[in-house]
């Protein structure tokens, strides 16, 4: 399989020790990251034919894709202040 795009670490290279460690020690954190994961692979795998979907589903899970980044975001500045 190809390269998954919007992989946390490499969106927030900056914040990847941080999600390490909140994988570890958090597990509000740890599921919120399992869930952008697999979501983030369904609209991979919808994104590139693998596992097409309509367009209805696929807006659907970017918008949740969105809201647990902006959650998972929060996190992490919140914990480096």
């Amino acid at each position: 399989m190809s390269h998954t795009p919007h992989e946390l670490a490499e969106d927030f290279p900056e914040f990847a020790d941080k999600i390490s460690e909140l994988k570890q020690s958090n597990a509000h954190f740890a599921k919120l990251a399992a869930e952008y994961h697999e979501v983030n692979g369904v609209l991979h795998r919808a994104e590139t034919n693998i596992e097409p979907m309509d367009d209805f589903r696929i807006t659907e899970l970017r918008k949740q894709r969105m809201t647990l980044k902006d959650e998972i975001y929060k996190m992490l500045t919140d914990e480096a202040a």
